[in-house]
């Protein structure tokens, strides 16, 4: 049987010895391969468009332009876009929050293991779960900017999909959540393309934001 072709990945930080240690960490691992590097926001937009990743490490604090900025372009621009991992010094940080809110599909701290970090590059392209879940929801709960009144989309949504959606932001898989209503895998995915209908989001992660953003969630896990 063929071996499935490495995980392409691109980092994106305006500190060489940062992009220096993420390489090494990540080429150690066979199912892994780093396929360019960028310094700037703006040539992380062009070393996406020249590689096409399936997975971009991004800082959020860039020359030029930033990692929020290169973010809305390159989802905006490039076929198939990669997944964008926010990488950043602080968890609290209203730039990892608006990069999220950008479209971002999870963020990491700079400060984690290398075990956390395959591991999320491995979860953000491979699984249909939400990155650390935790970890967004206490950034959604400090940073969100809550409507006056509810959006028109929570309203529409049904009590499947409602139900789909808090499992969801709890980091549960499509199959997770299968088991956990008792329904099958495919009944659960028509649920959750109702649920990213309905909020407008382009990924579990948006979705999960604008849901805390609406009231809908209130922080609990």
């Amino acid at each position: 049987m063929t071996a499935p072709s490495p995980l392409r990945v691109v980092l994106a930080d305006d500190e060489r010895m940062v992009r220096t240690a993420l390489r090494a960490i990540l080429s150690a691992e066979p199912d892994l391969e780093v396929v360019g590097e960028a310094a700037t926001g703006a040539e992380a937009v062009s070393v996406v468009r020249d590689r096409r990743p399936d997975v971009v490490l991004m800082d959020v604090r860039m020359p030029e332009i930033d990692g929020i900025r290169a973010t809305e372009q390159i989802l905006a621009t490039v076929d198939a876009p990669p997944r964008i991992v926010v990488v950043t010094t602080f968890e609290n940080d209203s730039y990892v929050y608006d990069a999220l809110r950008a479209g971002a599909a999870g963020f990491l701290l700079k400060r984690a293991d290398a075990e956390a970090l395959v591991q999320a590059v491995r979860l953000v392209a491979r699984t249909d779960t939400l990155l650390f879940p935790s970890a967004v929801r206490s950034l959604a709960v400090r940073h969100a900017r809550a409507h006056p009144a509810p959006p028109a989309w929570v309203a529409r949504l049904t009590g499947r999909e409602s139900e789909v959606l808090r499992h969801m932001a709890a980091g549960l898989t499509n199959a997770e959540i299968a088991a956990r209503m008792a329904v099958g895998a495919a009944t659960v995915k028509t649920h959750v393309a109702g649920v990213l209908a309905k909020t407008g989001a382009r990924d579990r992660t948006q979705a999960v934001i604008a849901a805390y953003e609406a009231g809908f969630l209130r922080g609990e896990p």
